[in-house]
């Protein structure tokens, strides 16, 4: 995995529906390895992880930079990445080089969050705290960040922004 792949990992658990072991397999879809082995007793460590990582993102959303700086060094204390070189996947005898953050014998949750830790911590090392957003779409607070030129990103999905800008043609139409 390399840096941008653990910044999806941090928005994924933020944006996570946690209350049940499938909606947090679903989640961490992309990472089978992580999705196979997490359990019910993984869940209260999970969603404490999500929790601080929404602290965070909301304080990058309302500019409070020392409270995205004191809530990412809570995780990154309470979940440490070890990182290590791995090679593994490749094609043609060639490996695939990349770097995972906990040993192959961690537990699947000790994995992800320090993936998630990390991954919103390189976000603001890589992305600063002005690109995190929350989706603006009625009835969505999806968290996301905008690597557009402009950063003029209001909605989380195209699907959230159509169904705004649908809403909102169809009101002036009424009128």
């Amino acid at each position: 995995m390399d840096n941008a792949d653990y910044v999806t990992v941090a928005l994924r658990i933020a944006n996570a529906d946690l209350s049940s072991l499938d909606a947090v397999r679903a989640a961490v879809h992309d990472e089978p390895w992580w999705a196979d082995r997490l359990g019910e007793a993984d869940l209260p460590v999970l969603r404490t992880v999500a929790d601080g990582l929404r602290r965070a993102l909301d304080a990058m959303v309302g500019g409070d930079g020392q409270t995205v700086l004191a809530e990412i060094n809570t995780l990154l204390s309470a979940h440490p990445p070890r990182p290590r070189l791995s090679g593994h996947g490749g094609r043609n005898g060639n490996p695939n080089w990349h770097v995972h953050v906990a040993g192959p014998d961690a537990p699947a949750v000790d994995e992800v969050a320090a993936a998630a830790a990390w991954g919103l911590a390189q976000g603001v090392v890589h992305h600063g705290t002005d690109r995190w957003g929350r989706c603006q779409a009625d009835g969505c607070d999806t968290y996301y960040l905008d690597t557009s030129t402009n950063q003029a990103k209001r909605f989380c999905s195209p699907r959230c922004a159509n169904r705004m800008h649908v809403a909102a043609f169809r009101a002036r139409r009424r009128e």
